[in-house]
Parts: C-alpha cells; sequence; structure tokens
C-alpha cells in the first residue's frame, strides 16, 4: 500500500472510490463536483489517498477553513487493511499541525463510519438537520491517544 497526498490529477480516480462506496452514499453527484474537489485539494484543505496495485482504493480531505473533514472513502472491497486508520491519521495529524481549532464531522447514523468514528476517539455532539451523527474531535484529545499508528 502506498499512502501520498493527493492532488489534481487524482481527483478522477477519487470520484470513482466515492462512488463505489455502498454507505453514505452519493445520491445527487452534482454536490461533489471536480471544481468543488479541487478546491479542498488546494485552497481549502488537504487530501490524502491510499494506491494499491497502481489503484486509488481510499482516500481524505480535511477542509482547515470550516474546521471539518470533507471526506473519508475506502473502496468496499479493501475495508478492514487499516486504510481508513492510515488515511485519518494522516490528515488529523496535517490538520492539528495547522491549528488548534476544534475538528468536526457528520456522518450517517447505523453506519460502518460511525463506528469507526467513535473507535477513533470522536466524540459525539448531536444530530444535524438531517438526521447524520455529527462528531467532534479537539486537539487535546487528538494528543492523548488517538494519534498512534
Amino acid at each position: 500500500m502506498l499512502f501520498r497526498e493527493a492532488n489534481l490529477s487524482d481527483i478522477p480516480a477519487l470520484f470513482e472510490v466515492r462512488y463505489a462506496v455502498t454507505e453514505n452514499v452519493l445520491r445527487n453527484r452534482a454536490l461533489v463536483t471536480t471544481e468543488n474537489t479541487a478546491d479542498y485539494l488546494t485552497r481549502r484543505g488537504k487530501g490524502w489517498l491510499c494506491e494499491m496495485q497502481g489503484q486509488v482504493v481510499g482516500f481524505a480531505i480535511a477542509d482547515s477553513h470550516d474546521h471539518s473533514i470533507w471526506a473519508l472513502f475506502v473502496r468496499p472491497e479493501c475495508v478492514g487493511y487499516g486504510i481508513g486508520r492510515q488515511l485519518h491519521h494522516l490528515m488529523l495529524a496535517w490538520y492539528f499541525a495547522q491549528t488548534s481549532e476544534t475538528v468536526s464531522l457528520s456522518t450517517a447514523p447505523s453506519t460502518r463510519a460511525e463506528e469507526f468514528y467513535r473507535r477513533q476517539g470522536w466524540q459525539e455532539t448531536g444530530r444535524t438537520s438531517s438526521g447524520e451523527v455529527r462528531f467532534e474531535m479537539t486537539q487535546e484529545q487528538w494528543k492523548e491517544g488517538f494519534n498512534d499508528v
């Protein structure tokens, strides 16, 4: 497995991963465009990906402007190899090197993603207006032990 920063030329492969997931499915593909993905990779934040045998199998993007996690997805057939955990680590290490602001994310309830974030030490703070579970992590929580890989 190769983990590296994502760049603009990776966007089509990131979309392939995003469209392959079976939970937190993107119902309206018009909501995630090449342009806004490029903005998250270059201006708003940074992204990382994992390649196996030359194929992108997972990616993560942190948004340092809105202090949130914009994306963390792994191809379903690659779940269980530690890819999400390593991407999570890379993303949060970078994020907390940029700022001490609490970071947030939301995900659909009763999913593997919800369980994953709980195992990584995220704290539930309620629900979004659309019913997703909202989580937060502070820099202190990150430093206290959820940054070991």
